[in-house]
């Protein structure tokens, strides 16, 4: 059988690599979209495109009858999923057999028992598959669990039975605090995966969370690609991925790619699918569960192995043999990549949203950037928030960290926060240099403190205003220009806002290439300012500097050497609304919809206490009251969507 169309039902950077490989083997490939999505580069680099529905994922992205629809419409005889979305969701997998398509990925009942984290454990118990002591049995009241958590012992981990990407899933440390991650990761669940079965696994102490690529075919052949290690995460999900592991020996290789495989043969696997464990200091290893799609992460092991995983996907999807036999794999170099996501690491990674208004991608030896985002587009609440994963491929393991490290300073996208820069600072850190990251690493490695988003200095507060004032002679203001008719040397005050912070400072012109910009005490020259394509470089003390800027809405959006800020230049501010945060007001961090509304108009609340619950990019956060006291007016309703500091509640004193 020959796959002739595809469609991917997906979207973002998997939707445009599963394209790119389809379309080297000559397949007409078909994108479905969102509204939201319309003009994404998924749907411009398809051969067609169709409209699916509304932003939210549900009436688009998750409606099964409307992707079939699609299906239908354009002639597809084969779906690829990629992953997240319907990846793992049996019943898509079934509806797409029972229309006559081949679904590119493992067989239904495959899917069915891996996604259940309580079923697929005990399975990989009855093969020999080592497993973390837990619970994972049907019996599922506050009462029994209760009982389960104190015979496996603290801390231990609660999970989403039917959940993965970290949602419904709580680490416990103390007793007190079980019943209500028990609460919270059911909602979390429930909402997710619309299923609120959990399971209770001890917590293994700093592990290395270490996962295996098998590939299986119709023919009887399975066989591991090696390991991938991606302890680097926040809230339980992936931030840096490496192949192979700087904790894996030969020999545990070895024994953890020969337990993967027999997880696979037991099941009756085909295709891709990666087989995730926990490996702890000892050298121990246990099963932790089995992804039945391909992995976001799956491009290192293509770059160690030298390989085209959704090729293998689709001639295995087409009947074919796999193109290698376990002794054939053979592992070259070091390749490390990480996920650039639109978040606010300050802010404890919380999602951030906005406009690509400048977009530019990486490029030199070894290194590979998987996207997709083009400028212009907007970031919108309703996805997960990773906007690309950019990778480099080296002889070892330090050469592909230079290299990747190098490739994000040279990464330019300008319009929203990204965690760009804690990329940077992880992959230099001297623990993680030397391959001693654990699942722990970013918790202690990075504390709050260091997660601060680094202040502008004088040089790039003088850039911004360089950069405004030029813009504002593209249309000559009329005082400017009295002062250029008269001879005079304009000398602008100014007055930049950058976050919630006023910096007074004067523009001096010559009438030529050359400024001065007085900050403070500080006089900074930017000799010889040369402008064109979203980019100014200037001479400092004889060396040429640069840095890459959009003005939009009169902002600056400037991307300078060590730091990234957006600068308006101001001429009052409110300074109430501002004095108003943790003064009482309670305000949504993120864009988002109001989950849940935990506190009503004439409640007593406490500091610190959870008044809302806001849901964004499919995760819930809990948001509390900056201070004690009387809720006053409730300014939201639950299922509304708000912008990032909308007022949700206020709080006066009892």
């Amino acid at each position: 059988m020959t796959i002739r169309t595809l469609l991917l039902a997906n979207r973002g950077e998997i939707a445009c690599r599963v394209i790119r490989t389809a379309k080297r083997h000559g397949i007409e490939t078909v994108a479905v979209h969102s509204e939201a999505d319309g003009g994404a580069p998924h749907v411009a680099m398809a051969d067609r495109a169709v409209l699916i529905g509304p932003a939210p994922v549900g009436e688009s992205y998750l409606s099964i009858e409307r992707i079939l629809a699609a299906a239908a419409a354009t002639g597809a005889d084969a779906v690829h999923p990629g992953y997240g979305f319907l990846s793992e969701n049996a019943g898509f997998a079934q509806a797409c057999a029972d229309a006559g398509l081949t679904f590119v990925g493992p067989p239904i009942n495959a899917i069915d028992l891996m996604g259940d984290k309580a079923r697929s454990k005990l399975r990989m118990i009855d093969a020999g598959v080592p497993c973390v002591p837990g619970y994972q049995d049907a019996e599922q009241d506050d009462a029994r669990l209760l009982v389960e958590a104190e015979r496996i012992g603290f801390p231990l981990m609660v999970k989403a039975s039917a959940g993965g990407g970290g949602r419904g899933m709580r680490l416990v440390d103390d007793p007190a605090k079980l019943e209500r991650a028990l609460k919270t990761a059911r909602s979390e669940a429930k909402n997710a995966f619309g299923d609120d079965r959990l399971i209770l696994e001890r917590a293994v102490v700093r592990p290395r969370h270490v996962e295996i690529q098998v590939f299986a075919d119709s023919h009887g052949n399975v066989i591991h690609l090696g390991e991938r290690d991606c302890s680097v995460q926040r809230r339980h999900q992936k931030v840096i991925e490496e192949a192979p592991s700087p904790a894996v020996t030969p020999e545990i290789r070895d024994a953890m790619g020969q337990a993967a495989v027999q997880a696979a043969r037991s099941i009756g696997y085909l295709g891709a699918g990666t087989v995730e464990f926990l490996l702890d200091e000892s050298g121990a290893f246990y099963f932790l569960e089995m992804n039945t799609r391909l992995q976001v992460e799956h491009p290192v092991t293509e770059m160690i192995t030298g390989t085209d995983l959704v090729e293998w996907q689709i001639r295995v999807a087409e009947g074919a043999e796999l193109p290698l036999a376990q002794d054939q794999v053979t592992l070259t170099g070091h390749a490390i990549e990480v996920r650039l996501y639109a978040e606010s690491p300050a802010k404890g990674f919380l999602p951030r949203t906005g406009t690509a208004h400048r977009w530019r991608v990486p490029t030199g030896e070894g290194v590979r950037v998987d996207a997709g985002l083009s400028e212009g587009q907007e970031i919108t609440p309703f996805y997960d928030p990773m906007i690309a994963k950019i990778m480099a491929h080296g002889p070892d393991r330090d050469t592909a960290r230079a290299r990747l490290a190098n490739a994000l300073r040279r990464t330019e996208l300008l319009g929203l926060e990204t965690n760009r820069r804690f990329l940077i600072d992880a992959l230099e850190n001297r623990t993680f240099a030397d391959g001693g990251a654990t699942t722990a690493f970013i918790e202690t490695e990075f504390p709050k403190a260091r997660l601060a988003r680094a202040e502008p200095t004088a040089a790039d507060l003088a850039a911004a205003a360089v950069i405004l004032f030029r813009h504002h002679l593209g249309t000559v203001p009329p005082a400017w220009q009295g002062w250029r008719s008269s001879g005079q040397t304009p000398h602008s005050p100014m007055v930049l806002s950058v976050g919630d912070v006023d910096h007074e400072m004067s523009v001096i012109w010559h009438g030529g290439d050359d400024y001065k910009v007085v900050v403070g005490d500080e006089t900074l020259a930017f000799d010889g300012c040369c402008f064109g394509d979203g980019e100014m470089v200037w001479r400092e003390n004889g060396t040429s500097q640069r840095v890459v800027f959009a003005v939009v809405d009169g902002r600056a959006h400037v991307q300078a050497a060590e730091v990234d800020l957006i600068a308006e230049e101001v001429t009052w501010r409110d300074r109430a609304a501002a004095a108003a945060d943790g003064d009482g007001a309670v305000t949504a961090p993120m864009n988002g919809r109001v989950l849940k509304l935990l506190a009503g108009a004439g409640d007593s609340v406490k500091k610190g206490q959870v008044v809302a619950i806001l849901e964004a990019m499919k995760m819930e956060h809990e948001i509390v009251a900056g201070t004690g006291g009387k809720v006053g007016e409730v300014l939201v309703a639950e299922g509304a969507q708000v912008a990032p500091r909308t007022l949700l509640m206020s709080i006066g004193n009892d």
